[in-house]
């Protein structure tokens, strides 16, 4: 079976923890213990988040007296492909010994006129008390907007179109190599309508959007977002609060989820089960084997009355 796994942010970091590189290995390691299992016997495609290691780059640049300006989203999150696609494909190898690992920085194509660039919503970086929060918007001409916990930088993040790597990454599984591709929903570039020609923009991409559209692209069987919680919950954090264990794309959708923590997950989920008929699931990373198998997490399915 081939699947296509998109690791949250939790992968590296979780909320409050400080983003030393020792921290973001011991995480590695937790994230390859659980994905071992699943490449024993399938064919893996991993995507990653880069929310906390972009932001981090983004304040350090600003910082940096050697630079005339900080450099653009689209750089930054490049090095972050780099960096923890590093840290898995060292700790898979260690864990996978004989098997083919190759980390490949990609890059999502977006739409120069998508209304994303005028309503930044994406949460990168650290979170920050509200005061503080507002002054680093004053120096550094930062939007920023409240999420859990505090306050963060948020920055456009448009839709993934196509994803300029898909054939290599293709060409890559066919030949038995477990793929890292696509971190942080891939490097934002958009394309010449004339040339082709590609140029980075300052955005970052919903890496679960883009996992989707990897998943729909490569002909996966199963698309699986793994985060910080067992199961969707519908009225999360509410007495009324119950999990959702498995559901139609548009029974998913019904539910309202929030577009800063569970709404994008959701409707990745759902346009991958529309587009291909094929299954996904959201739930715990440490529960990664058993979520494909299903005994955890929530799946979502085709609705078989509409077809």
């Amino acid at each position: 079976m081939r699947i296509v796994v998109a690791l949250g942010g939790n992968a590296l970091l979780h909320r409050g923890e400080r983003p030393d590189a020792d921290i973001q290995q011991a995480n590695i390691d937790r994230v390859a213990t659980a994905l071992a299992a699943l490449a024993h016997e399938n064919e893996l495609v991993v995507t990653h988040g880069n929310g906390p290691q972009i932001g981090l780059l983004a304040v350090e640049s600003a910082a940096d007296p050697a630079l005339s300006a900080p450099y653009p989203l689209h750089l930054l999150g490049a090095q972050t492909q780099g960096m923890i696609g590093s840290l898995l494909a060292c700790t898979m190898h260690d864990v996978l010994p004989g098997h083919r690992i190759a980390t490949l920085v990609t890059h999502t194509i977006v739409r120069a006129d998508d209304p994303a660039f005028d309503r930044p919503t994406k949460f990168v970086g650290q979170i920050y008390p509200k005061d503080a929060a507002k002054s680093l918007a004053r120096e550094r001409g930062w939007h920023i907007a409240q999420d859990t916990g505090g306050w963060r930088r948020v920055v456009p993040s448009p839709v993934p179109e196509r994803i300029v790597e898909t054939d290599t990454i293709h060409d890559l599984l066919n030949g038995g190599t477990l793929v890292v591709c696509a971190g942080g929903g891939g490097v934002p570039v958009t394309a010449d309508r004339d040339t082709g020609a590609l140029t980075g923009v300052e955005a970052v991409i919903d890496k679960d959007l883009t996992a989707a559209l990897l998943a729909e692209d490569l002909k996966a069987d199963f698309l699986l977002i793994l985060t910080d919680v067992p199961n969707v919950y519908e009225g999360y954090g509410t007495p009324e609060q119950r999990p959702i264990l498995d559901a139609t794309p548009d029974e998913l959708r019904r539910c309202g989820f929030p577009d800063g923590s569970m709404g994008p997950k959701a409707e990745a989920a759902a346009r991958f089960v529309e587009r291909t008929g094929g299954l996904a699931a959201i739930g715990a990373l440490d529960a990664a084997y058993e979520i494909v198998h299903g005994t955890s997490g929530t799946l979502i399915r085709p609705d078989l009355a509409s077809g």
